[in-house]
């Protein structure tokens, strides 16, 4: 997979030469390259931003310095392009395994109030062009949210994780525990400070283990995120998961009431 990044700050992508990700760089998984937006400027001062239209605070990033840098890096391709912002789709497990199936993706950083909407307008007339926001907040730039996308999205490539089926156990991942956060997980030792790993985590009883994660994985889901909780398909859940529910006096569907 080849990934494009635009920014003012290509710094910001040092983490991406470690771990997983870098580890897939250099055996070739992933082609990332990161591009200066100042190098598109051509006034002595590099100047990427401007006031605003209509007035108000904060700074707009110019379409023109955009334009000439997104023509530069995409040449004649077509890469599927994301710009992170706030009020973009959520980035979610299901996203960032659709986006793991791209051949080239490239990411467009904003600054400051972000960038002129006509540069979204422009490329979506040639490229398919998602905005995509990582939660309900504000940051200083879009470096921070292209991070998280580009180290979900590449742990998700074939050969990154050295254990395949770790993607597929995750949090979000489709399948019976879609929409289930994960559960408790424990190491060596079995005793550690006094508290003692869950006994059945120690039977070796495939069937018993398998139970129990799910349980746990019900419990915290209903605890921290409620909402993920009530969005359950009620025709997947077993009757061991409906009377777990009955007893954390959850319902899930229409009518679901968090204690």
């Amino acid at each position: 997979m080849r990934l494009d990044i635009i920014s003012i700050f290509p710094e910001y992508f040092a983490p991406l030469d470690v771990s997983l990700i870098g580890k897939a760089r250099e055996r070739g998984t992933l082609d990332v390259r990161v591009h200066q937006l100042r190098d598109w400027a051509h006034d002595v001062h590099k100047t990427v931003d401007d006031t605003p239209y209509g007035g108000g605070p904060g700074m707009v990033m110019k379409p023109e310095v955009w334009g000439e840098a997104i023509d530069a890096v995409i040449g004649d391709g077509t890469p599927r392009m994301i710009v992170p912002t706030p009020s973009g789709r959520p980035f979610t497990q299901e996203l960032a395994q659709e986006l793991a199936e791209e051949p080239w993706l490239l990411f467009a950083c904003g600054r400051y109030e972000g960038i002129d909407s006509r540069v979204v307008a422009e490329y979506a007339t040639r490229l398919r062009v998602d905005e995509v926001g990582i939660g309900d907040y504000v940051l200083a730039g879009g470096e921070v949210a292209v991070l998280v996308m580009v180290e979900a999205i590449g742990r998700l490539l074939p050969g990154v994780l050295g254990n395949a089926q770790s993607a597929v156990d995750d949090s979000f991942a489709p399948g019976s525990m879609r929409n289930l956060v994960e559960g408790p997980v424990y190491t060596k030792p079995p005793v550690w400070r006094g508290h003692e790993v869950p006994a059945v985590l120690l039977s070796g009883h495939h069937g018993k283990i398998a139970r129990w994660r799910r349980d746990e994985a019900l419990r915290r889901t209903v605890a921290n995120r409620p909402e993920l909780a009530a969005a359950l398909d009620v025709d997947a859940l077993d009757k061991h998961d409906r009377k777990l529910l009955e007893e954390l006096s959850f319902r899930v569907g229409p009518e679901d009431v968090a204690n």
